[in-house]
């Protein structure tokens, strides 16, 4: 059985290599900088990754030209047919899982390959969740506000915070899908 973990690196790898071809270490360095979960991705983890890939048909892979500093050539991963095809198929996919916390970031990563109301799902599933995680923070903090100390009292405080800032935010990507559906997403 594949692992959570698993499903989101092949999302990722897949939603990278649409982008276009690249070679194992810009891979890592673009995973580790762009999405969250995967800060702390090793060789170890992408390059088997890149294997399951390779065998399945989704990716494949080219050797390019050593670079002045370089004795061998680098290996060059890139969509195929199939690959391509597959993450289409993941892309339209909007389930409890595209909102949970390890996977949403991931998703919104590439909400610009992502369908209008796909992206509306997400977008109402993730405030729904957090907004259900928010009420039962709140309630279990009212029940023991008297128990707690000061500094668990301002970590509570801190999580109830950004939580509700979330839900705010995720309200205005909602509202201004809703408004402007073939917008190319929010402004920087």
């Amino acid at each position: 059985m594949v692992s959570r973990r698993a499903h989101l690196l092949e999302f990722a790898v897949l939603g990278l290599l649409h982008e276009g071809p690249t070679h194992g270490y810009d891979l890592r360095r673009r995973l580790n900088t762009a999405l969250g979960p995967f800060r702390a991705l090793s060789y170890g983890t992408l390059y088997p990754a890149l294997k399951g890939l390779l065998g399945r048909g989704l990716i494949a892979e080219t050797a390019d030209v050593p670079g002045p500093t370089s004795k061998r050539p680098r290996v060059v991963y890139e969509l195929t047919a199939a690959g391509k095809e597959h993450f289409a198929d993941l892309v339209a996919r909007a389930d409890a899982s595209s909102w949970e916390d390890d996977g949403f970031d991931v998703r919104f990563a590439f909400f610009a390959r992502t369908e209008h109301d796909v992206r509306l799902r997400i977008l109402e599933g993730r405030r729904s969740r957090l907004e259900e995680d928010l009420d039962r923070v709140r309630d279990a903090s009212t029940r023991s506000r008297e128990r707690l100390d000061a500094w668990t009292s301002a970590l509570q405080q801190h999580g109830e915070e950004q939580a509700a800032r979330e839900v705010r935010w995720l309200s205005e990507l909602i509202d201004a899908e809703r408004r402007h559906p073939t917008d190319p997403g929010p402004q920087p």
